[in-house]
């Protein structure tokens, strides 16, 4: 009988601990990511992959040159990664492969700074992200 109290305890305690976890964790899926400096460079790692990006949210400083390194998951749906913002300094689009590509710019404007994939439907069913741009 005192191993059965014992255990209806653990059982209580872990499924509060669920509920709670349940309560603080966001219920969106955004990956957010604030960029590593390595040799005054800004680097994210970024993963592309059926409808997202991971991250799909990042923080970079101004005027400091970034490298996105980013490639997509295997298989045979085409993604591309597009930023068009000339007013902050920063135009990209390239085509994503299973092989990482690295993505260089400098932006020069502080603000939020759209990416997507112009592939179909792709950025209407969320492959899409926003590199935040801070002082």
């Amino acid at each position: 009988m005192k191993h059965l109290h014992v255990i209806m305890l653990f059982l209580a305690g872990m499924l509060g601990s669920a509920a709670l976890n349940a309560e603080t964790t966001p219920t969106n899926d955004a990956n957010t990511q604030t960029a590593v400096i390595v040799n005054g460079v800004q680097q994210v790692n970024m993963l592309a992959g059926s409808f997202y990006y991971k991250p799909n949210q990042v923080t970079v400083k101004v005027n400091v040159p970034v490298e996105l390194m980013i490639k997509k998951e295997s298989g045979m749906i085409p993604h591309n990664f597009v930023i068009e913002s000339p007013d902050a300094g920063v135009v990209v689009k390239e085509e994503l492969s299973s092989d990482v590509k690295t993505i260089r710019f400098t932006p020069t404007a502080i603000g939020k700074i759209p990416f997507y994939c112009t592939h179909g439907t792709h950025r209407d069913r969320g492959m899409e992200g926003v590199i935040d741009v801070v002082k």
